[in-house]
């Protein structure tokens, strides 16, 4: 897929806090980080809302896992990098950093850990605060992503924008 393991641009700090230079998605955190962390309480706790009745916490854990893997994969294809380009306020997106996509996952195993050691309010709880702190600290979430991903709203996008 052509993806670099580090940030080209030479910084070795292992965050970037800024979305519109061209470290984001580069390093280890960055405000992205929050919404993958939001996968993993949301897609836990979309499994066991919908399947627990028939599938382990530890099999919902594994689909989630596997669900978060192919979405790695998926967001640094050369069609997915282009939808965010068109579609959302990413118009410098080029895709992650190996080192990113790792620590992406990893803290979408976070999210899951979260709620298999507290409870499914918690979960919620700390999903919409991640979402209310993603749009005040870089006016976009992980909803916001999704709405802009199927259904751009050009409103939304002129909003973001800095």
């Amino acid at each position: 897929m052509g993806r670099v393991w580090w940030c080209e641009v030479g910084d070795y700090a292992p965050w970037s806090w800024d979305i519109w230079s061209s470290h984001n998605s580069q390093h280890l955190l960055d405000p992205y980080s929050l919404s993958h962390f939001q996968h993993g309480i949301g897609l836990l706790l979309i499994l066991q809302v919908c399947w627990g009745r028939w599938l382990s916490v530890q099999s919902c854990t594994i689909l989630v896992a596997l669900i978060e893997a192919a979405w790695e994969i998926l967001e640094n294809t050369s069609f997915m990098i282009n939808r965010y380009r068109e579609a959302t306020i990413s118009l410098d997106y080029f895709g992650d950093s190996i080192m990113n996509s790792m620590s992406d996952y990893g803290v979408c195993l976070l999210g899951v850990l979260l709620v298999r050691k507290t409870n499914w309010k918690v979960g919620v709880a700390v999903f919409i605060a991640c979402e209310i702190g993603s749009v005040l600290w870089i006016r976009d979430s992980l909803m916001l992503n999704i709405l802009m991903l199927t259904y751009p709203v050009e409103a939304v996008k002129q909003w973001q924008a800095p």
